[in-house]
C-alpha cells in the first residue's frame, strides 16, 4: 500500500508534496535511523512489525519499576467489560505518601496495533509521579487487530471504573482523575473522556492528549502533506485504523468512542491538553479538536511544536522542542491539579 493507494475521502485536501521543515536537532536524529525503522506499517507487514515492537520494547519487571524503593507498583488484574476478559492495571505511586494521591489515568501508544501498560512507566514515574506526588494507573488494553473496536476503549472504561472504585484500597483520590495517553493512548483518553460523560460514570478533571490518534478518515490537509515524510504516515495510519474497525473502516456513521473527531457533541469535557508537531500527520486533526472544544464552550490549551514529527520526543529526548515539550506538559499538569 501507498499514498497513492488511498482514496481520496470526502471533503479531503489535493495532493501536497512540500512539507514543514524539520526541526534542525529533530532531523539529523530522524535522519540517523535506519530506513527499515521509518518504513510505513502496513497489512502485509504488520505481523513483523508488531514482533519487532515487542522486541524493540522490553517490558520493564515490578522490581526495575519500583526503583530501589523508590515507588509501589502492582500488577491487577480486575474485571473487564461484561462480554470481554480481566484487564490488566498496572498501578504505581511515590513510596512513603499515605494520603490519597491525584490520579494519572494512562493509556500508552503504538497505534492501537503495538506497545504495552509498562514500557511508559519509566518516564511516567520520574517525570510526573515523583515531583508531582501522583499515582498512576498504566492500562494493558487489547490490541488490534485481535481486538476490534470496542474492545480496547472499554477494556480502559472497565479499568477506570473499578479504579475510582477501589479509590480507598488504591491510596488515590476519586475527584482528581486525569486522563492521558500519546498517539492512539491520546485518541483512547479523549474517547474515554465522552464515554464517561455519555455513560455517567467517573468524572476526571482533565484529559491529557499528546499528539492524539483522532481521525480514521485520514482526509486532512496534513495526512496528505506529510505523506512519506512523518514517522507515522498515512499509510501506516490508514493500517491501523483498518486493523481497529475491520468492516466498520470509514463507515459514515462511526462512532466518536472509536474516533473522537467523529464527536457532534464536545460539552460538558473535561480540560484538555493538546500538543501536537508542525510536520505530523495528525497535526490539523489535533488542531481541529482544540478548536471544536472550545466552540463547544470548553477548556483547551493547544501547543503545536514547530518542525516536530510524530514521536519526536521519543526518538529525540534531549532535543530543546523535546525539553520545552516535556516542561509544558508538566506545568498543565501542576495547574489542573492544583484547582
Amino acid at each position: 500500500m501507498t499514498a497513492a493507494d488511498l482514496p481520496p475521502g470526502p471533503g479531503s485536501a489535493p495532493q501536497v508534496r512540500v512539507a514543514p521543515p524539520f526541526d534542525p536537532e529533530l532531523g539529523a536524529a530522524l535522519a540517523a535511523l535506519g530506513d527499515e525503522v521509518r518504513a510505513p506499517v502496513t497489512p502485509e507487514n504488520l505481523a513483523v512489525r508488531q514482533q519487532r515492537d515487542a522486541a524493540a520494547r522490553p517490558r520493564p519487571t515490578l522490581r526495575d519499576l519500583r526503583a530501589d524503593g523508590r515507588f509501589e507498583v502492582t500488577e491487577l488484574r480486575v474485571p473487564g467489560a461484561p462480554d470481554g476478559p480481566e484487564v490488566t492495571l498496572v498501578s504505581a505511586r511515590p513510596a512513603g505518601i499515605t494520603r490519597p494521591l491525584p490520579l494519572l489515568y494512562y493509556l500508552h501508544g503504538g497505534g492501537m496495533i503495538m506497545g504495552n501498560a509498562w514500557s511508559v512507566l519509566p518516564q511516567l514515574l520520574r517525570e510526573w509521579s515523583l515531583p508531582l506526588e501522583l499515582a498512576v494507573i498504566s492500562v494493558e488494553y487489547r490490541l488490534a487487530p485481535r481486538a476490534r473496536h470496542p474492545g480496547p476503549v472499554e477494556d480502559c472504561y472497565a479499568g477506570l471504573v473499578w479504579a475510582t472504585a477501589n479509590a480507598a484500597a488504591l491510596g488515590v483520590d476519586a475527584d482528581r482523575v486525569v486522563l492521558g495517553g500519546k498517539s492512539a493512548g491520546g485518541g483512547l483518553a479523549a474517547a474515554l473522556a465522552l464515554l464517561t460523560r455519555d455513560r455517567g460514570g467517573p468524572t476526571p478533571i482533565g484529559q491529557l492528549l499528546l499528539c492524539p490518534m483522532l481521525d480514521d478518515r485520514d482526509a486532512t490537509f496534513s495526512s496528505r502533506q506529510m505523506a512519506g515524510v512523518d514517522t507515522w504516515d498515512r499509510v501506516s495510519n490508514a493500517t491501523a485504523w483498518q486493523a481497529l474497525l475491520g468492516d466498520r473502516y470509514g463507515a459514515a456513521d462511526l462512532s466518536p468512542y472509536a474516533a473522537p473527531a467523529r464527536a457532534t457533541d464536545l460539552t460538558g469535557l473535561p480540560p484538555a491538553y493538546l500538543d501536537v508537531g508542525s510536520a505530523e500527520t495528525f497535526r490539523d486533526e489535533d488542531v481541529a479538536y482544540a478548536q471544536a472544544l472550545w466552540q463547544a464552550g470548553g477548556e483547551a490549551e493547544l501547543h503545536v511544536w514547530a518542525g516536530a514529527f510524530h514521536g519526536f520526543d521519543t526518538i529525540a529526548p534531549r532535543s530543546a522542542v523535546a525539553r520545552d515539550a516535556r516542561e509544558a506538559r508538566t506545568r498543565w499538569l501542576r495547574r489542573v491539579l492544583a484547582r
